[in-house]
């Protein structure tokens, strides 16, 4: 898979957060639920301070590596100053070094068939905060994200 290392600025994001691993069976579905309610029970229409229309699928809080625990965070990017609801989980995306991957497709399928090569590749991970920025647009079948790996 092509990337390109770049340097990113530190970033503030709000959305909610779950705690799952990939060793958990019901990992796809707790992801998926999780985006599900961002978007139908009004998560995403409450977070003031928007940035931009882009959302986030953030991974953090590594417990080791892709075999501990982390946490997901279906978010979007706001404000520093940004006064968020209380129901809404407030992280940040500490600047630094990471690969950017650029990947086309269905956004369930072609992100699951990111992670899986990403898993089996020889990349200098730092395991700090990886990403996806879903691009804006509906068309979820032919979507362009962006996905960022935190390196050492």
């Amino acid at each position: 898979m092509k990337y390109e290392v770049v340097e990113l600025s530190e970033k503030k994001i709000a959305g909610i957060r779950i705690r799952t691993s990939n060793n958990n069976e019901d990992m796809s579905s707790q992801i998926g639920l999780a985006w599900q309610k961002f978007f139908e029970e009004g998560v995403y229409a409450s977070i003031p301070g928007k940035i931009n229309d882009k959302t986030l699928g953030v991974y953090t809080n590594y417990e080791k590596d892709v075999n501990g625990a982390y946490d997901v965070v279906v978010c979007c990017e706001v404000e520093a100053d940004a006064k968020l609801p209380v129901d809404v989980s407030a992280e940040t995306i500490p600047k630094g070094k990471y690969a950017k991957f650029v990947i086309h497709g269905d956004v369930k399928e072609a992100v699951q068939a990111f992670w899986m090569e990403l898993w089996n590749m020889e990349l200098d991970r730092k395991y700090s905060c990886d990403f996806e920025e879903y691009q804006g647009g509906d068309n979820l079948t032919q979507a362009e994200i962006h996905v960022y790996i935190s390196l050492n």
